[in-house]
C-alpha cells in the first residue's frame, strides 16, 4: 500500500480539526475564566483555566491580571484562527494539487504568516510582561502553563510562511504569464 498525497492531506485535515478544537476550547476557557473571575472575585483566580493559579497576580493588581489573561486569550484566539485557516484551505478543497499556485492559496498562506507572526509577537510580549511581573515579586506560573512559551518558534514559523507566500506569489505570476502566452 502506498501513501499518496491525498492520504497525507486527509491525515493533516483530521489533525488540524483536533488541534483547532483544542485551541478553540482553550481560548474560550481563557476568556470565560477572565470574565468569571472579575464578576466573582472571591475565587481570586485560584482555579483559573487548566488549574493555573493566578491568585497572587489578581490580589496584587487586577489590571496586571487583565493584561496577562488578555495576552493569553489573544494568543489562543490567534492559534485557533490559524488552524481555522488551515482547515478552510484543506476542507473547502481550495488546495488543487493539479494547479497549486492560485491566488486564493497565496492569500491564505500570507494570512497564515501574519497570524503566526502575531502569535509570536503577543507570546513574546506576554513572556516579557511575565518576567517583569516576577521581577516585581509576584508569584507567577511558568510560561508553558500560561501558554505563552515558544514565541521564537512562532516568529520563525511566521517568517518561513511569509517567504513561502512570496514564492507562491511569484509562482502565481509565472503561471498566469504561462497561461497567457499559450
Amino acid at each position: 500500500m502506498t501513501i499518496t498525497t491525498k492520504h497525507l492531506l486527509l491525515v493533516l485535515q483530521v489533525l488540524s480539526w483536533i488541534i483547532f478544537i483544542g485551541v478553540s476550547i482553550e481560548a474560550g476557557g481563557f476568556l470565560f475564566n477572565t470574565i468569571y473571575t472579575f464578576f466573582i472575585p472571591e475565587m481570586e483566580a485560584r482555579f483559573y483555566w487548566s488549574h493555573i493559579d493566578l491568585s497572587a497576580l489578581f490580589r496584587f493588581d487586577r489590571g496586571y491580571f487583565l493584561v496577562i489573561t488578555g495576552l493569553m486569550s489573544i494568543v489562543a484566539v490567534l492559534k485557533a484562527t490559524l488552524f481555522y485557516t488551515i482547515l478552510k484551505m484543506l476542507h473547502e478543497q481550495k488546495l488543487d494539487l493539479q494547479q497549486p499556485f492560485t491566488p486564493k492559496i497565496g492569500k491564505l498562506i500570507f494570512g497564515m504568516s501574519y497570524l503566526a507572526l502575531g502569535i509570536g509577537l503577543f507570546a513574546h510580549w506576554g513572556e516579557r510582561y511575565t518576567t517583569w511581573l516576577i521581577g516585581r515579586g509576584i508569584q507567577m506560573p511558568e510560561l508553558h502553563h500560561l501558554r505563552l512559551a515558544g514565541a521564537d518558534v512562532w516568529l520563525f514559523m511566521g517568517v518561513v510562511l511569509f517567504v513561502i507566500a512570496l514564492i507562491f506569489k511569484r509562482g502565481i505570476e509565472l503561471q498566469t504569464d504561462s497561461e497567457l502566452t499559450v
